[in-house]
């Protein structure tokens, strides 16, 4: 197939001329500009009526931000976006759910401690007067989760659902809300071949009702088996539409790559030599990991890749006693206890987590009390003002943290500058033998991912090792000495960055099959 996004493709019989089938759905020339980056660079994506459409691409594409632009969550800076010829432009999720677009995330969002049919009708539950009609309210939502082959009490809590009837409550309440467009993000990522089955049937049988259903996923199998036509997004931009009966998958992967054969080299510096720092001989979590056989040397960088939900994540925190499983490591040779937090920081492990703001910061307390909480050794509101900023001074400073003074809250600082204090409170510890990095530059402009990375590689040259996960390749394959691929929990390639082409990583990033 050709790609050719001005003029894709469409199925026997399909047409949006005059006298044939109107889009369900079109986003034409969809733009979204983010400080530093351009996240969506001229997007289109055509919908038909009826049809399963998977929005493939690797992480980074710009899938999630054209589906939030969609849903009304952000606004773009250009295009248009038609609902069955109309054009739309909801202000907000709200105003989306109300146009008939429904956004049914890979995190759920239903409210866990309401009951199934109070989230089916949340802010539009039948009502006398200023009271809800409850018998009313659940005799609806009885009959919309019966229509999704649903068999759970509407009186249950949603946090007490397995997975899959809380997915089969998100696309319940889809249907509660008339939707025409149901965006489905990555739903099989939580659910076993028996949930993923029951929701398969459930979307055949919206399609059949004439909805329209946007099928976001990773895994090529799923998408061969459920989808009608696939549009393909790389680097923001539409690079092919697919008539998935007429494609083959290699193609459908080979367009997501893209056609690049360059090697980005790991920055001017040579490869780390030695006896391994850090053995990862098995870290188990029934039905989540399975890892065995990464090691990293001291001074080495050794980047794991993956999709989403392909375990890099629960890996570092595993690796830190912050998710319990089976876990064998030697330090130095020897085997340590990781069990908690506190064991993994006194054998010389740090965690920089994925959210900065929600694990990694007190965002009310000073700049000083945060860099200083893990050399101090008690609550930071316990320890004295000047004691903190003294202890964590110089490291600051190390950093090139910009902030007006060490009782400057950490809250007002950019993104940059507040994972500079993430890390320096772990160097002001000292000690420092094992550092994990999650995702590390999520949310930072080009420059500050810069700055960050030369303070990785100058702690990695102090003989620190370094796990970095990112789902950034070309971040990994331009910082990393080593770049393990993750595959559904389990290890499934090891690569050097410095001989090896970034698409051959990504074609095992994404099929979980070492060429």
């Amino acid at each position: 197939m050709t790609e050719h996004p001005a003029n894709p493709p469409r199925p026997a019989g399909a047409s949006t001329g005059g006298t044939g089938v109107v889009p369900r759905l079109q986003m034409r020339g969809i733009v979204k500009r983010f400080p530093g980056t351009v996240a969506s660079d001229g997007a289109d994506l055509t919908v038909l009526p009826g049809e399963v459409h998977c929005l493939l691409g690797q992480n980074g594409a710009g899938k999630s931000t054209l589906m939030k632009i969609l849903a009304g969550s952000y606004q773009p800076d250009e295009g248009e976006i038609l609902l069955d010829g109309e054009p739309v432009r909801p202000a907000s999720p709200q105003a989306g759910l109300a146009a008939g677009i429904a956004v049914i995330y890979q995190e759920l969002d239903l409210v866990p401690d309401q009951t199934v049919a109070q989230n089916l009708l949340l802010g539009r539950a039948p009502a006398a007067g200023p009271f809800v009609r409850d018998r009313r309210r659940r005799e609806l939502a009885r009959a919309a989760i019966e229509r999704v082959g649903g068999t759970f009490p509407v009186t249950a809590k949603v946090r007490d659902l397995p997975i899959a009837a809380q997915q089969l409550t998100a696309v319940a309440r889809a249907l509660t809300a008339d939707a025409r467009v149901i965006v489905m993000d990555e739903p099989s990522a939580t659910l076993g071949a028996a949930d993923l089955d029951a929701v398969f049937a459930v979307i055949r049988s919206l399609t059949a009702e004439g909805r329209s259903v946007v099928y976001i996923s990773h895994r090529m199998d799923e998408v061969m088996e459920i989808g009608d036509r696939a549009t393909v997004l790389r680097d923001g931009r539409t690079v092919g539409v697919y008539d998935i009966a007429r494609t083959r998958k290699a193609e459908l992967v080979a367009a997501m790559i893209g056609d690049s054969t360059e090697l980005v080299r790991p920055a001017g510096r040579p490869a780390p030599s030695g006896e391994p720092l850090l053995e990862i001989e098995q870290v188990r979590l029934p039905g989540l990991l399975d890892v065995s056989g990464i090691s990293v040397r001291p001074g080495e960088i050794v980047g794991l890749a993956g999709l989403g939900g392909a375990g890099r994540t629960t890996l570092l925190r595993a690796l830190f006693g912050d998710a319990h499983g089976d876990v064998t490591v030697r330090l130095d040779g020897r085997r340590v206890r990781l069990g908690t937090p506190a064991a993994a920081v006194r054998a010389g492990f740090a965690l920089v987590p994925e959210s900065r703001k929600e694990q990694g910061l007190m965002l009310g307390l000073s700049v000083g009390r945060n860099a200083a909480v893990t050399a101090l050794g008690r609550p930071p509101w316990l320890f004295p003002r000047r004691a903190g900023a003294r202890r964590a001074a110089p490291v600051l400073a190390g950093l090139g943290v910009r902030h007006a003074s060490a009782d400057q809250p950490v809250g007002e600082l950019s993104g940059g500058n507040q994972q500079k204090v993430v890390l320096a409170k772990w160097i002001t510890r000292g000690g420092l033998r094992v550092l994990l990095l999650d995702e590390p530059t999520r949310g930072l402009d080009v420059g500050a991912k810069a700055d960050l990375f030369r303070e990785v590689r100058r702690l990695a040259d102090t003989g620190v090792a370094v796990l970095l996960a990112s789902s950034e390749l070309t971040e990994l394959t331009a910082n990393a000495d080593t770049v393990w691929v993750l595959h559904e929990g389990r290890n499934v390639g090891r690569f050097d960055p410095r001989t090896t082409p970034e698409n051959t990583i990504a074609h095992t990033v994404i099929t979980g099959v070492t060429p």
